[in-house]
């Protein structure tokens, strides 16, 4: 049985770009092996490939904008999206109730460089 996810791949057009972007919003940038780039955050990682120059093996079509991915924040949303917006970051809905994998919770959208939907959320206590 699958107990949780350890990582998952994001193809990006600009590495540095995506980096500063996802650093700026919490996770860390991480360096392994051959000096391939992901991006930590918990005990999960983002592997990072350049697209035209994907590290096998890889998806059948990787692409670039497709993912829609919601990340847990260990602050509420407005406290999130209040330091945020402090660094230009924009966002283009919320804060709005949503229902996650454990229940009632609140989140906040935008977008990365990539154009990938990117949702920020906080449990209701």
């Amino acid at each position: 049985m699958i107990s949780s996810l350890d990582h998952l791949v994001m193809t990006v057009h600009d590495l540095a770009k995506t980096i500063e972007f996802y650093t700026n919003i919490g996770m860390e940038e991480v360096t392994f092996s051959g000096g391939r780039k992901a991006l930590a955050f918990g005990t999960q990682k983002i592997n990072l490939h350049s697209f035209g120059a994907e590290i096998e093996p890889h998806a059948h079509f990787p692409t670039r904008g497709s993912l829609d991915l919601c990340f847990l924040l260990d602050s509420s949303v407005s406290f999130a999206k209040e330091k945020l917006e402090e660094k230009g970051i924009e966002f283009f809905l919320g804060p709005v109730p949503r229902t996650g994998a454990q229940g009632s919770m609140t989140s906040i959208y935008l977008y990365d460089p990539d154009g990938n939907l990117i949702e920020l959320s906080s449990y209701d206590q």
